[in-house]
């Protein structure tokens, strides 16, 4: 593409805000809910994250595509986004490590954008109005046709998406000479949650999502994960059945994002989708066992009903929560060695103040399994 001469790009929201701009990635048309993030780095890990799939995402930092794409920098095999939207887009990268221009990435990646547009204006609308659907297109301009169009656009309320994203076949990684095995239900897990593991000593198996209990039982795992995913945790009915037999095993459980969702519904907790979520890497979470504050990295538009869990104090410890909004941020249960946060310890991108997480359940594996 010849960035001299910009080629022309619109979007449209659901509440009829309309926005011209101009075209970067392939010349086509895609929707999806917007979300946005207000993560400063790390572009290239929040695009390949699968826990976005089926979302157009909107960066509040105004630079995306200055310092390029290197090839190992990513949480999945594809950019896993529906559309960006963003201020500046650029195909001049400054790190002497970057493998190639973005706009090479996104044309390897199907990926529709538009730029130069008001972000601001945008985020603050999400904001005010909520999570809505919204339609790029660098091929469509009549407005009628986009309308029609935008108005196909399922709501994530209700969508089952962690089995398009999951892996096809079971797979597993880590040394043969580990000493704790741990068995990974894939709902669209990040690369970075699994070496989190392996770096800490584990053998995993990852299964995909709707893997039979008996599969999953016939690798005699010393713990469970239960990793992050799309769509809305509640359509997981599969899930959260597996969960439940898999407690009452009696085997540590641990769960990130859509994991910490299916481990609360799995203990009768509902869920529902938030005004407009949680995305960047900068949330403030109180740890309300330490008493400290730490900077987390989050990306999730469904949350655990707070009155649910407080309802649940007999079997389930509130252990973390959000100070903008006290929204629970983490749950244990209290009978049982089963845990789980809802933002992402191992960041990629973000702060590392929670890695700690991963060495409590490397602990919790060692103290059940040697009982």
């Amino acid at each position: 593409m010849d960035f001299s001469k910009k080629n022309k790009a619109v979007l449209l929201f659901d509440d009829g805000s309309y926005f011209e701009g101009s075209a970067a990635g392939v010349t086509g048309t895609t929707t999806g809910e917007v979300c946005f993030n207000t993560g400063m780095t790390g572009y290239q890990e929040i695009f390949t994250d699968p826990s976005y799939f089926g979302q157009v995402l909107v960066s509040t930092n105004v630079h995306v595509g200055n310092y390029g794409i290197k090839h190992s920098d990513v949480e999945s095999d594809k950019i896993q986004i529906s559309g960006l939207i963003c201020k500046n887009f650029t195909n001049d990268y400054s790190r002497p490590l970057a493998d190639e221009d973005i706009q090479l990435y996104f044309e390897q990646n199907n990926l529709v954008c538009i730029y130069d547009v008001d972000t601001r204006l945008i985020v603050k609308n999400i904001r005010n109005k909520g999570a809505m659907n919204c339609i790029i297109s660098s091929e469509i301009f009549d407005l009628d046709i986009l309308t029609e169009m935008l108005k196909a656009v399922p709501s994530m309320e209700g969508l089952e998406l962690a089995s398009l994203v999951t892996t096809k076949e079971a797979y597993t990684l880590g040394s043969n000479e580990s000493t704790l095995k741990v068995a990974v239900l894939d709902f669209g897990t990040k690369r970075n949650i699994l070496n989190s593991l392996v770096d800490r000593g584990c053998k995993l198996k990852v299964f995909p999502a709707k893997t039979e209990l008996d599969k999953i039982l016939d690798f005699h795992a010393d713990g469970y994960f239960l990793s992050n995913g799309p769509g809305d945790p509640s359509s997981m009915d599969y899930a959260i059945n597996t969960v439940k037999e898999l407690l009452k095993t009696d085997k540590p459980v641990f769960g990130i994002c859509l994991g910490h969702q299916i481990l609360a519904l799995a203990n009768g907790i509902g869920t529902y989708k938030m005004h407009h979520g949680h995305r960047g890497a900068n949330h403030p979470v109180i740890n309300m066992i330490t008493g400290k504050c730490e900077i987390t990295s989050q990306n999730h538009g469904f949350s655990v009903t707070k009155n649910e869990v407080l309802s649940s104090s007999e079997t389930i410890q509130i252990t973390h929560m959000n100070l903008n909004d006290e929204t629970i941020e983490g749950i244990r249960m209290k009978h049982k060695p089963a845990f789980s946060v809802q933002y992402h310890p191992e960041a990629n991108p973000g702060p590392h103040d929670s890695k700690y997480l991963f060495d409590d359940f490397i602990t919790l594996l060692k103290q059940v399994k040697n009982n």
